[in-house]
């Protein structure tokens, strides 16, 4: 259905996009995009996709370098096989260079031994399009497992790359699973989003423990734009999983402000800047009062070597409040 107001039109969909995964080959829609003010719905699920990009930087050229995956040779972009790999995912309205986004690239970059492949799926997701970027998640998890596939055959070992990725960018990292015939070792998911995923989202479009063997997440803005409680093998909820220091205004800015502060405490955390300790607690995030802390695990520190054996979720406290602008 499309209402009209002011000259600008508003789709309203009514099926869940859940639904909107289902197999139409063959279909009309499945010949030509939707396309409605400044948004797109993919419906050609063919990969590689000239609205889903990535660029690679590495310590030696830490400027941003255009990956074609038909190109075989990987080190002709400086790409080295000894290196870990981490595959960085915006979320909604995010692009590869934003802030905080770009402040886990260069927190990688720091670290001297990571290939960061950056994913830029913005022309997909823009701001108001948040029910096309449900629908194009499928495509740009199938195009960024294509990219997966490329490093492997490259040499690439999956125990040395993880997926991380911010709000609708953790559940592409999981739905990438899908399209790979080995399952990924490690995902990060950075405040995993909740808006429609909760209610609608099957297993297949959201980001779960059972898709790698390792998938750690953090809880910033748990229950309001981030989803609640346990998600993976290890789960972190800082400062109580809901709000987060320096963050203020209106509800909705607090919101945003600390849905994107997973993404700063983590780069803080990778650059070992910041030294986040997680304490064993019970599985309920975010905290109303209590942690229901637990003396039969041990702590562990948050950053990129979060030991893969970590299980449960663990609490935080950061008192400080991080510079963590966002648009």
């Amino acid at each position: 259905m499309c209402l009209v107001k002011n000259g600008l039109f508003v789709f309203v969909i009514v099926v869940s996009f859940a639904e909107i995964s289902t197999d139409i080959e063959g279909s009309l829609m499945s010949m030509m995009d939707f396309r409605y003010w400044r948004c797109v719905m993919k419906r050609e699920w063919k990969c590689p996709d000239s609205e889903i990009n990535f660029f690679l930087y590495t310590p030696e050229r830490p400027y941003k370098q255009w990956v074609d995956v038909r190109y075989r040779d990987l080190k002709g972009y400086g790409w080295k096989m000894t290196r870990k790999n981490v595959l960085i995912i915006h979320g909604f309205n995010g692009t590869h260079t934003k802030t905080p986004i770009s402040f886990l690239r260069d927190a990688y970059l720091s670290r001297k031994d990571y290939n960061v492949f950056m994913v830029d799926w913005s022309m997909l997701s823009r701001f108001p399009c948040y029910l096309s970027a449900l629908s194009n998640m499928r495509l740009a998890a199938q195009c960024t497992a294509q990219l997966y596939s490329h490093l492997t055959q490259a040499g690439a070992l999956a125990k040395m790359t993880t997926c991380v990725g911010h709000s609708l960018g953790a559940h592409v990292c999981g739905m990438m699973s899908e399209h790979l015939t080995q399952k990924q070792y490690k995902i990060v998911g950075l405040d995993p989003a909740r808006p429609l995923i909760s209610e609608y989202g099957s297993r297949r479009f959201r980001l779960s423990r059972e898709d790698a063997h390792v998938v750690q997440v953090i809880h910033t803005n748990a229950g309001f734009l981030g989803e609640t409680g346990a998600v993976g093998h290890a789960d972190f909820c800082i400062n109580g999983g809901q709000r987060q220091p320096g963050c203020r205004g209106h509800l909705m800015r607090i919101s945003r402000c600390s849905h994107f502060m997973s993404s700063c405490y983590f780069a803080a955390s990778v650059r070992r800047r910041l030294h986040v300790v997680g304490i064993p607690c019970d599985s309920s995030c975010p905290k109303q009062s209590r942690w229901g802390l637990r003396q039969d695990k041990r702590s562990v520190l948050l950053g990129d070597e979060i030991p893969d054996s970590a299980r449960g979720m663990f609490c935080a406290q950061v008192d400080n409040e991080e510079n963590c602008p966002f648009d």
